[in-house]
């Protein structure tokens, strides 16, 4: 049975079905080959998915980076960011680094984050005279910092098939963002150097960061005050989900008073349908979760890697490599529910904390975003761009290399991840 759930869903994908329709198809195609099972538990299994209370804090998280993203607030957050970067040598590419750090406390969706600041930097930074190959890069892999700093959406999407509590993970997230921040803002320094690009010149204008800093600065709280209400029980990862809703419409309604009924109307539009094709991912997740433990894959799965390889070290390696692969074709919602329910049994076997293994799986996942031949942010980054892919993907490099140097970080030091 499962070799005609994977094949018939690797032909789906060729056909270039959506990968919600995709898993759903696949599943009833394999549970029709058995014969031994009723189809009803298709929707039987599509259905008990969706009645999970934590699963309510995806629509919220996105509606609070709707809210929040598309009104002023989001403008004064790149503001702040370009004024403090663009003095810095290649700081006009840094800018976008800074920002999406900034972001991610916000919106928690890479792709999101990929076409709003690549839509106002990229062609800023063309005007500054950096390639636009180069700034699509930066852009592509900036984003993917997005899922990393809390509220992340792939956080809580692992959470949902691990068992591991969101609060963890969103800490554990933290120090690996940093990481891989601190590192693509290097690359951009050390570009910049290397090709003779020269900072601005134009004063430092006090009185306008001190402005932005505190016009920002509730945008910049978000993120910490979400950690902290997690981290001391003060609500769930639902509830927080909710109350980010609030805080940000009474920013947006009183503080910086840009909320007109048609701004809120498209937001609560953006996030249901983001909802929407999310959750027919998670459904279509269930049946295939729900399939392959019917035929023990993941138990079998765990007792042929341990019997194969019985260095716990190479076994971490070979997860890379696995995730890497099925990084690229595949999406990173449907990657992560497809994968966590195989690999969360093995890493039990060999002592892998559940936390690491998602923030490992999370990186990956993300490299796969701006990896050819199907990357989600690389192909945004380039149409913004007005570059083509060839041009785009060589400008990758460095950047690929640091974040290669975080995940491998992340792997083989625990303490990067567990608190």
């Amino acid at each position: 049975m499962t070799l005609v759930l994977v094949a018939a869903f690797v032909v789906l994908m060729v056909l270039a079905i959506p990968v919600g329709h995709a898993l759903v198809i696949a599943g009833a195609a394999a549970v029709l080959w058995d014969g031994g099972l009723p189809l009803m538990m298709v929707a039987q299994q599509m259905f008990d998915q969706t009645q999970s209370f934590p699963m309510l804090a995806l629509p919220f998280f996105m509606l609070a980076g709707s809210l929040m993203m598309g009104g002023r607030l989001g403008q004064e957050l790149l503001n702040f960011a370009s004024e403090g970067m663009k003095r810095w040598r290649g700081g006009e590419l840094s800018t976008t680094v800074v920002a999406s750090v900034a972001f991610g406390g916000v919106s928690g969706s890479a792709v999101a984050n990929a076409s709003a600041l690549g839509a106002v930097l990229i062609p800023w930074q063309k005007t500054r005279g950096y390639p636009a190959g180069l700034a699509a890069a930066n852009n592509a892999t900036s984003s993917v910092i997005d899922i990393l700093i809390p509220p992340s959406i792939p956080m809580i999407l692992y959470a949902l098939v691990s068992g591991v509590s969101v609060a963890d993970l969103f800490v554990a997230g933290i120090v690996p963002g940093l990481l891989m921040a601190g590192g693509f803002v290097a690359v951009c320094w050390y570009i910049a150097r290397r090709r003779g690009y020269r900072p601005s010149s134009d004063p430092v204008d006090r009185k306008m960061m001190l402005r932005l800093a505190i016009s920002s600065a509730p945008a910049i709280a978000l993120p910490i005050l979400i950690l902290l209400g997690l981290r001391f029980g003060f609500a769930t990862p639902t509830e927080m989900a909710v109350l980010s809703v609030i805080y940000s419409l009474l920013l947006s309604v009183f503080l910086y008073r840009d909320l007109s009924w048609a701004r809120f109307r498209e937001s609560m539009v953006e996030a249901g349908i983001a909802t929407g094709v999310v959750m027919l991912v998670i459904m279509g997740s269930a049946v295939i979760g729900w399939l392959l433990t019917f035929d023990q894959i993941p138990v079998r799965f765990a007792e042929w890697v341990n019997a194969t390889i019985d260095n716990k070290l190479l076994i971490i390696l070979v997860l890379n490599l696995l995730m890497l692969v099925i990084g690229m074709p595949l999406d990173l919602p449907p990657a992560i529910l497809l994968l966590g329910p195989i690999f969360v049994p093995l890493a039990a076997a060999i002592g892998l904390d559940p936390v690491q293994l998602g923030l490992i799986m999370i990186i990956n996942l993300g490299i796969g975003l701006y990896t050819p031949p199907i990357g989600t942010t690389l192909f945004i980054s380039a149409a913004i761009a007005r570059c083509s892919l060839a041009k785009t993907t060589r400008e990758l490099w460095p950047f690929f290399a640091v974040a290669m140097a975080v995940l491998l970080a992340v792997s083989y030091f625990p303490a990067l991840t567990i608190y």
